[in-house]
C-alpha cells in the first residue's frame, strides 16, 4: 500500500470523527506531572493530548500523517488560545523524523495498517531526548468496539517486547515503567468499554 493510500486512509477517520474539543489520553494525565517543558507528541491524532499539554505550560509540537486531524488540532489550539505554545504540522514518519530536543515524546496508540518500523520510529525518538526526557509509549493491548482494526487474531505486542524491539543501550536509557493496565474507555461515539493498554515509559538518563 501507498503513502496516497495511508494518508487517505488516516484522513478518513478523522474526517468521520466529531470536532468537539479532543479529550486526552488517559495515561498521558496520570503520569505526565512534572515541571514543564518541551515536548513531541508523534502521531497526535485529534490533538487532545497536544492541547492537555499546552495548557499546562509545555511547548508542543505536534505530527501526524493526516492532514485533516493537523489542521483540526491547528484550528482547536487558535480557538483555545494556545497556538503559541502548539505547533502542528504533517509528517509521515516512514520517511523522516521530526527535528528538534524534547524533554518529553509521547507515542500514543502509534498503530497502522500500514508498513511503518515502529522500532525504529521509537528509537529515533529516545534519541532526541534530552539527558532526563521521557518517551512514553502507550499501546492497545486490546481491541475495543470503536477500533478501526477488528481482528480478534492480532498479537498485541507488551511493554516488554517493545522495549526489547528498540533495543536501547541500558547504560544511556532506563524503562521506568512497563505494565498492562485495564481501564474503562470511552470512544468517540460515547459509548463505554473495558480495554487493556500496555504501557512503556523510558527516560534517557546520559
Amino acid at each position: 500500500m501507498t503513502i496516497t493510500d495511508a494518508v487517505a486512509f488516516w484522513d478518513n477517520v478523522y474526517a468521520n470523527r466529531p470536532t468537539h474539543d479532543p479529550q486526552p489520553n488517559h495515561v498521558l494525565t496520570e503520569m505526565i506531572t512534572g515541571k514543564p517543558g518541551t515536548a513531541l507528541d508523534i502521531g497526535c491524532g485529534g490533538g487532545g493530548d497536544a492541547l492537555w499539554l499546552a495548557r499546562r505550560g509545555w511547548r508542543v509540537t505536534a505530527v501526524d500523517i493526516s492532514a485533516v486531524a493537523v489542521q483540526r488540532l491547528a484550528e482547536h489550539a487558535r480557538t483555545s488560545g494556545l497556538d503559541d505554545r502548539i505547533t502542528a504540522g504533517r509528517h509521515d514518519l516512514r520517511d523522516s523524523f521530526p527535528t528538534g530536543v524534547f524533554d518529553l515524546i509521547s507515542a500514543h496508540y502509534l498503530h497502522t495498517p500500514f508498513d511503518l518500523d515502529r522500532s525504529t520510529v521509537l528509537r529515533t525518538a529516545a534519541h532526541a531526548l534530552r539527558p532526563g526526557g521521557l518517551l512514553l509509549v502507550v499501546d492497545h493491548g486490546s481491541t475495543a468496539p470503536w477500533s478501526w482494526h477488528q481482528d480478534s487474531d492480532i498479537h498485541f505486542p507488551t511493554p516488554a517486547e517493545v522495549a526489547a524491539g528498540i533495543a536501547l543501550d541500558p547504560s544511556a536509557w532506563t524503562v521506568e515503567r512497563a505494565d498492562a493496565p485495564r481501564r474503562i474507555a470511552t470512544g468517540p461515539d460515547g459509548s463505554t468499554a473495558e480495554v487493556t493498554d500496555h504501557v512503556l515509559l523510558i527516560r534517557r538518563t546520559a
